[in-house]
This record gives C-alpha cells, sequence and structure tokens, in this order.
C-alpha cells in the first residue's frame, strides 16, 4: 500500500501566512482601540450635555466632586505605565529582552494599581450615583475605567508571559526584539499593539482627569 502524501507548505506560503497573522493582530488591536474611543466619546458627550443643559440646576450641586487626590494617583499610573511600556519596547527592539520584560511587569503593576484604587475611589465618594448630573457621568465612567485599567493590565501581564516562554527560543537569532521567527514577529506586532493602546489609556486618563477634577 502506498504511502499517504505528505503536504509540504512552500517557503512563500509560510511567509504570506506570518504577515497575514501579523496584519490581523494589526487590524484587531486598531479596532479594539476604535471601540474604547466610541465608548469614551459617548461618556464624553453625555459630559458636556448634562453640564450645558444644567437642569434645575443639578449639574453639579455644592460644587461636589470626588477624591481629587485619588483621581490624580489613578491618572498618574497609568501615564507613568505607558512611558515605561513604551521605553521597555524600545529597548526591545534595541535587542534586551529583560529590559522590555521589567517594564512590562512594572506597567502591568501600574495598571494593576490604577485598578484597584478606581474601585477604592467609589466607596469614598461623597455622594450617590444619581444625586447629580456629575455624580451619574462620573460612576458611569469609574465603571468604564475599571475595565480600561483591566484591559491594559491582561494584555500586558499576558505579554510578559509569553515573552518569558518563548524568549529562549527565539534566544540564538537576537531575541523577540531582533529575530525573524515566527514567535518573535508575532509578539512584536503584539506588542506593537499593546503599546498605542497604552497611550491611549494615558490620553484617556488624562482628559477625563481634567474633567472631573480640574474643570
Amino acid at each position: 500500500m502506498a504511502d499517504a502524501p505528505v503536504l509540504m507548505e512552500a517557503e512563500e506560503e509560510i511567509a504570506y501566512e506570518l504577515r497575514c497573522a501579523e496584519g490581523a493582530l494589526w487590524t484587531s488591536s486598531r479596532l479594539f482601540m476604535a471601540i474604547v474611543i466610541m465608548a469614551f466619546a459617548g461618556e464624553a458627550f453625555g459630559y458636556f450635555y448634562l453640564r450645558s443643559t444644567n437642569s434645575f440646576g443639578m449639574w453639579r450641586p455644592g460644587n461636589m466632586t470626588a477624591p481629587p487626590l485619588i483621581g490624580t494617583v489613578i491618572a498618574a499610573a497609568i501615564v507613568g505605565g505607558a512611558i515605561i511600556n513604551t521605553v521597555g519596547f524600545g529597548r526591545l527592539r534595541r535587542g534586551s529582552t529583560a529590559d522590555w520584560v521589567v517594564a512590562g511587569i512594572a506597567s502591568s503593576f501600574l495598571a494593576a494599581l490604577g485598578l484597584g484604587l478606581q474601585i477604592w475611589q467609589l466607596t469614598r465618594l461623597s455622594f450617590y450615583p444619581g444625586a447629580s448630573g456629575y455624580s451619574s457621568v462620573f460612576i458611569a465612567w469609574a465603571g468604564m475605567n475599571i475595565a480600561l485599567c483591566f484591559a491594559g493590565f491582561y494584555w500586558t501581564e499576558t505579554l510578559v508571559a509569553r515573552a518569558l516562554r518563548i524568549g529562549k527560543l527565539v534566544a540564538d537569532d537576537g531575541g523577540l526584539g531582533l529575530s525573524d521567527l515566527a514567535p518573535a514577529r508575532l509578539f512584536r506586532a503584539n506588542l506593537d499593539g499593546a503599546s498605542y493602546f497604552w497611550w491611549l489609556m494615558a490620553v484617556i486618563s488624562v482628559v477625563f482627569w481634567l474633567l472631573f477634577y480640574i474643570i
């Protein structure tokens, strides 16, 4: 009985599939960020609409505000995480996988810190949901910000775990930052999306910090 034929992919087909996988990571990360932008744009619309109408003077009676110190630390943690992640990514591109792992762990910690402080802040509010227009949009934003911080934490932490798992496989080929092997290229494509997401988180954090605590 003749042996079953063994199907072998040509080198061009493997390269094409790898480019498709990189493109899929690029597209999916940008679509995810577009969804996040739309969600927070809706929150910003609600903020400015309720503030401009100020029905019966109930937008912000008594100039109520959430604890500003906690809110400032949350925003600072997210901005710091974005900076650290970007610096680590730059070091990775120069061949230092260990530096990015350290940066990834640090930025994951800052995202977790922002997440924990945002939850804790909800227990320190001097108002209840629905007490005013400000309180309503703040509570809605706080829930969304918890989800945002969790997404940044989860994405970065999974990248750290993957770097530790596949780093040795590509170490002899230049490491995760320089190797042309498929695992390294897909890792960099994933990390590129995560880096842009971190800066989106930072912009959102600064904008809503200004809206809820400064203006």
